[in-house]
């Protein structure tokens, strides 16, 4: 999607996270626009463990601390960040780092943060960073949620990315799932105008879950056609 500044609310309202967890426990829809970004206890991820290969160790503890980013860092100025002025990409779980890896690569002139919390994975990707000379990608092993409203600044991103995020598809389950109005209006709120939010999926029922969520969302332009499906994408628009 397109962010829309043309259609955006003027205002939101702080919402309570005091809403009983169990509220939307058999729903099959996407929550109010109105629902806590946040609920206790609710993740929209599973951390799993998993064996360590060397390269991936050495990720972690030989590469992180040039590469890796942390939410005690706080709010960051990403083009101090990364030493100059240049478009910039988010991808929220970015699993073992394959696509963010080529992407970076293939695209020297554009700044990527990868979020993802599942250790291998991220060890992976440092440990590639480094043996390709990587200079345009940073990592965060956080919660996305909290990395988008603690650290990176509002209209600061040219695109989010978020493909094939877990569906959780049993329906007590639903309450899960990364795509809901709130967060799509905190990324919209980081998105840069004209900044693009695309989504992927291969479950059928979540592509039609996310198509309903972003038709709902103001200040999205809808970019996506019948052919593109199941992915989804959306732009905010500029002025």
């Amino acid at each position: 999607m397109i962010r829309d500044p043309m259609t955006e609310p003027k205002s939101a309202a702080n919402e309570s996270n005091d809403a009983p967890e169990n509220t939307a426990e058999t729903t099959t829809r996407p929550e109010s626009s109105e629902a806590p970004l946040h609920r206790r206890g609710i993740k929209s991820y599973v951390i799993r463990a998993g064996r360590m290969t060397q390269a991936q160790n050495r990720g972690l503890e030989e590469i992180w601390p040039r590469f890796g980013l942390t939410i005690a860092d706080g709010r960051q100025d990403l083009d101090a960040l990364f030493g100059r002025q240049a478009p910039r990409v988010v991808e929220i779980g970015f699993g073992m780092g394959n696509s963010l890896l080529e992407q970076a690569e293939t695209h020297p002139d554009t700044d990527f943060i990868g979020i993802e919390v599942h250790a291998p994975g991220v060890g992976k990707l440092l440990d590639e960073v480094d043996k390709r000379g990587l200079t345009n990608l940073r990592v965060y092993r956080e919660d996305a949620l909290a990395v988008l409203e603690q650290c990176l600044p509002e209209s600061s991103l040219t695109t989010l990315q978020l493909f094939f995020p877990d569906p959780w598809p049993k329906k007590k389950h639903h309450k899960r799932r990364i795509v809901q109005p709130a967060f799509v209006e905190l990324i919209r709120t980081r998105l840069m105008p004209g900044g693009t939010f695309h989504m992927a999926t291969d479950w059928e029922a979540y592509a039609e879950w996310m198509a309903e969520v972003m038709e709902a969302a103001p200040g999205y332009t809808n970019t996506a056609s019948a052919e593109t499906a199941p992915m989804y994408r959306a732009r905010r628009s500029a002025h």
